[in-house]
């Protein structure tokens, strides 16, 4: 019950879903996931912290980088229909769309230009 609770508590967010809906045909960069929602670094490693916990994404480190990916078919439970019911949901949305186009702007851009330029100061 207590995963049950978990996951459908990290679905209920708009950012979390926003994070999926990013993650569902790619692994990105954290630094790629601060620049697609424009928040701090520390809301968005909260977020993921949440979506993480919950199973619903998994990471891995590669050198100072670290990736985020969907979950794999192999998660257990209902996690693999859960989250094709919410992305199913979200696709169809102008929020996803919107967040699709901003996205593929940021692949273009290295991922060390990224994480530079958010490490940076603002005046």
């Amino acid at each position: 019950m207590r995963h049950l609770v978990r996951t459908t508590k990290a679905l209920a967010d708009e950012t979390r879903i926003r994070i999926l809906g990013a993650l569902r045909r790619r692994e990105l960069c954290v630094c790629q996931l601060i620049e697609l929602l424009g928040f701090a670094p520390s809301t968005v490693s909260k977020h993921l912290s949440i979506l993480r916990n919950a199973r619903l994404i998994a990471s891995r480190k590669e050198g100072r980088w670290m990736y985020y990916r969907l979950a794999g078919e192999n998660t257990p439970g209902q996690i693999p229909a859960a989250l094709d019911w919410v992305l199913r949901s979200f696709v169809e949305s102008g929020q996803y769309k919107r967040d699709n186009l901003r996205l593929e702007q940021i692949l273009i851009i290295d991922p060390e230009v990224l994480c530079s330029r958010q490490s940076r100061p603002t005046a």
